[in-house]
Order: C-alpha cells, then structure tokens, then sequence
C-alpha cells in the first residue's frame, strides 16, 4: 500500500521583495536546513570555513545583480523572511555551483519528455525523479507574479527550481559534470533557472539558459505547443538537443559527442547509461500510450536496484555518496497539473497540484 504524503504549498504574490518574504517566512526551516547542509558539508569536506563559503559565493554577486535585478530583491526578502542576512541567502543560491567549485559533488537524476505521437492524446508530459542525498529540504512553492503570471515550482536545497509555468511550459534538471582546467565564476544556476522560468514563452526561456547555463547541469523545457528542447553545457560551450520521435530522455552523462572526452559521470554515477537505456526501452514500449499512469509506473522502476530509476540508498557505499530519490514529479503544461510522489514513487503515492 502507497503512502499519501502531500506538500503544504507556500503561495507567494507581489513584488519580487514580497515573494521572497513570503517564502523566507513559509519556508524558513527549509531554509535553515539547506544553510545547515551547504555550509556545514563543504566547510567540513574542504577543510574551510563558512565565512570562506560566503566569500566565494560573493565573487557571482556583481554578475548576478546586473543579470537579474528582480532576483536579488527576493533572496533580500527570503533573508528577511528567514531571518538570515542576505549574504547567507545569496550563498545559499550558489551552493550547487559553488560544489563544483570545490570539487565535491555527487547526485543523480532521470527525466524524460514526451509529445505528439509518443503520447496518448498527444499532450506533452515531462518530468523526472529528483535524487539527491538523503534528507535535504523540498519546499513546493506557487508563486503569482505581479504581471498575473503563475508558477508551481518544486524546489531542492533551496536552490534548484523544477517549475510549470502558467506561460505553457516546464523544466527539468539533471546533474552533470565535466573534467576543466579553470572554474569559471559564470551565473550559477540557482540563480539564472528563476530568471528563465519567468519568461512569457519556451523560446524566451531557452535563450536564458541558452547564453548562461554553463558548466553545471542538463535541463529541458517542454511546452504545450508539442515543443521539447533540451541543452547540455561545459564551463564556455552548450549543445542544444532536440527529441527523437517526440522523445527526449536524459540522466547524468553527456549525449553531445564533443563533450565526452570531459565527461567524467563514470567517477561519480557510472549507471547513468544503464538508467537512459532502461527509461527509453520503458517509454518504447508504451509509444504511442504514454500518459502520466504509465509516466508513474516507469519512473518506479526497479531495474539495477538499488541505483535504478527509482533510486534506493546503496549501503555498500559510503555514505558521501548515499543518494535516493526525494521526489518524483510528472507535468502536463496544457492541463496546468503537476503530479508529486513525495518520496520513492514506488512507495509514495502521485498527488496532483494545480495552478
């Protein structure tokens, strides 16, 4: 028997400073806890202090601030919300980036996209299972904007986004890592992804992720209109992908060939080819029928277990590199719905969230 766990939504409205107010206030021991995870894990595996941390998240803050205005007016009220001061905010947002920074990374991640022929009605579906390190916060946050706009938006660590748009379109986001000679100080993706999912259309937001998602992560958007594109990215270069028969399906390792020879996944998540070969098979098999029923029993599959698309703790690791899945999340941007299994999805059970 399935459990039913459902997320208490936090809705957010007003200005840009409002928003974040309003969630620093209904999300503040999320808040405090992905602080307590991001400081307290990369001061101790580094060797270095939060004041360091802080320091070096700061080196993104001109950039940002000249990038996107209206984001650093939320993380101001966050802070305030929170009961944080803005630089701990502001860090907090570049804590993915800044693990890159330090060489200290590892997590997991399965998406897909589907649409036209490949699916039922031919209405587009895309989600994913979020896998990252057990017990890290997940906040679902419904955010109106002053322009009439809404967003749902599941957010890990208080720092990565996976949004419907009421503009018609979704993302997901999958980790992935290149071998660089220098760290570039580029817009971190906790904060350039906000900015892209505010845009009016797809096409607006890929061109955000198009000239600043660097180095740092996969994702594709899916809208609507029968449109998928998906965009991998190094620390100075990106490829845009496009489906194969109204699919697209994605984990940890690079599909563009010129970037294999960086991809060091295999140090990190080398069954991430296993879980693309086993996600397309399951999407194959059901061509033509996928809806979000048969989304749901994929995204549980056991396949490899316990490293498969439904991810379990793996015991004979240590526990740096334990890592499950938090959630598993099905969108359908025409139907304005987002379906959530608030845990392993072979365990938790789908509820459906609106906008």
């Amino acid at each position: 028997m399935k459990v039913a766990k459902k997320f208490q939504v936090i809705e957010c409205k007003g200005t840009p400073y409002q928003i974040g107010l309003q969630w620093g206030e209904g999300c503040k021991e999320s808040i405090n806890k992905a602080m307590e995870l991001t400081f307290g894990g990369l001061s101790y595996v580094n060797n270095t202090t939060k004041e360091d941390v802080i320091s070096n998240a700061l080196k993104f803050l001109p950039k940002v601030k000249n990038f996107d205005p209206d984001l650093i007016e939320m993380i101001k009220g966050q802070a305030d919300g929170a009961g944080i001061s803005f630089e701990e905010a502001f860090a907090l947002k570049c804590g993915l980036d800044l693990g890159t920074y330090y060489n200290n990374l590892s997590s997991l991640c399965t998406s897909f996209a589907a649409t036209g022929k490949a699916t039922e009605n031919g209405k587009t579906v895309l989600g994913q299972n979020i896998d990252w390190f057990p017990g890290t916060p997940l906040d679902l946050i419904k955010i109106i904007h002053s322009d009439g706009s809404k967003q749902l938006s599941l957010v890990l660590w208080g720092i990565i986004e996976y949004t419907l748009s009421s503009n018609g379109y979704g993302i997901c986001a999958n980790g992935t890592w290149a071998n660089i000679d220098k760290y570039l100080f580029n817009i971190p993706l906790g904060c350039y992804v906000p900015k892209a999912m505010r845009q009016k259309t797809m096409d607006y937001a890929m061109e955000i992720l198009r000239t600043n998602a660097r180095g740092l992560g996969y994702y594709h958007l899916a809208s609507a209109e029968n449109k998928i594109m998906g965009i991998e990215s190094t620390q100075n270069d990106y490829e845009i992908l496009s489906p194969e028969n109204d699919v697209l399906v994605h984990a940890n390792h690079y599909l563009t060939d010129r970037f294999k020879k960086i991809d060091a996944v295999n140090l990190v998540v080398p069954d991430s080819l296993t879980r693309v070969e086993t996600i397309n098979q399951l999407i194959n098999e059901r061509y033509g029928e996928i809806n979000p029923a048969i989304m749901m029993a994929i995204l549980s599959d056991h396949n490899d277990y316990p490293i498969s698309i439904c991810r379990h703790v793996d015991e004979t690791k240590p526990i740096q590199f334990h890592s499950e899945t938090l959630a598993s999340f099905i969108m359908v941007p025409e139907d304005k719905k987002m379906y959530i299994a608030y845990g392993n999805p072979c365990q938790y059970k789908y509820i459906e969230y609106r906008l």
